[in-house]
Formats: structure tokens, sequence, C-alpha cells
């Protein structure tokens, strides 16, 4: 499905987005390895062991940027100029290896661009959650959107 142009947003709409992905150690390894990010907590299993979670926790950029990456195709795919910022990111249960996480999008707000003609400012909300029904991230994202005219 293609991404939804700015004036076929309605504030209020909610996305129950289908595609869902299950984490796997590879995923968490290979994007702790692209960023640079050493933590024990993501690497390391003897040292995780040893923490609260007691297992590896996967790294918390990666589960932002998965639970973004599943609402594009319902949202805003070939229909985006670019993000303008997120706010309210919070994960307030960790994700471990094995996880399947599905995204639930809603609109919050839309104007049109004040300085950018045929483009308007969409307010998103996103909300993923595991296999339990447990909400493991959450983010306001504010994108810029092509207009149809």
């Amino acid at each position: 499905m293609a991404g939804l142009y700015y004036e076929e947003f309605e504030v209020g709409q909610v996305f129950e987005h289908p595609l869902g992905r299950t984490i796997t150690e590879m995923d968490n390894t290979l994007f702790c390895a692209l960023t640079m990010n050493p933590q024990p907590l993501h690497l390391d299993a003897t040292f995780a062991e040893k923490s609260e979670f007691g297992q590896r926790i996967v790294n918390s950029l990666f589960t932002l940027g998965l639970l973004i990456g599943m609402t594009v195709g319902d949202t805003t795919l070939g229909t985006t100029i670019g993000n303008l910022g997120m706010t309210e990111v919070r994960f307030p249960k960790p994700v471990f290896h094995g996880d399947t996480l599905r995204a639930r999008t809603t609109i919050l707000a839309k104007r049109e661009s004040k300085s950018r003609p045929n483009q308007g400012i969409v307010e998103f909300e996103h909300v993923g959650i595991n296999q339990r029904g447990e909400e493991v991230a959450y983010c306001k994202r504010t994108g810029l959107m092509k207009m149809k005219g």
C-alpha cells in the first residue's frame, strides 16, 4: 500500500499495522555493531544475566527504528518529505531476543505548512506492542507530508 497524502489523514485516525517483526539476536548484534554501541547489556550474555533483566535486552534505538519502520507502508511510503522531529520517546518495558513487535499509529494533529506551499505537517503517535500485549515503545513524530495538489 502506498502512503497517504496530507489531505488523506484525519485527526483521530488509527492504523493497526498488519506487519509485525520478530527480533533476532543477529538484529540486535548487527545494529549495535553498525552504531558502534558496545553496551554489554545488549551484547554480553554473561554480563546481562547478572542484570535486573536476567538476559540481554534489545538496543532501544533499534526498537524505535523498527517501530517507525513498521508504520511506513500504511502511512508515509512515498508521500513524506521528511521527519521534522520526535518527542516523548519512551520504552516502558524491555524488548528481548525472540519478541515479536506490532505497531499502532494514531493521527494526533495536522496543519498546512505556513512556509512550504503544497505541503502539510502531520503529528503521528506510534506505539510498539509485544506479543504479550505490553507497550514496549512510544513516540510522537512530526512529518512533513506532500499534498495531492
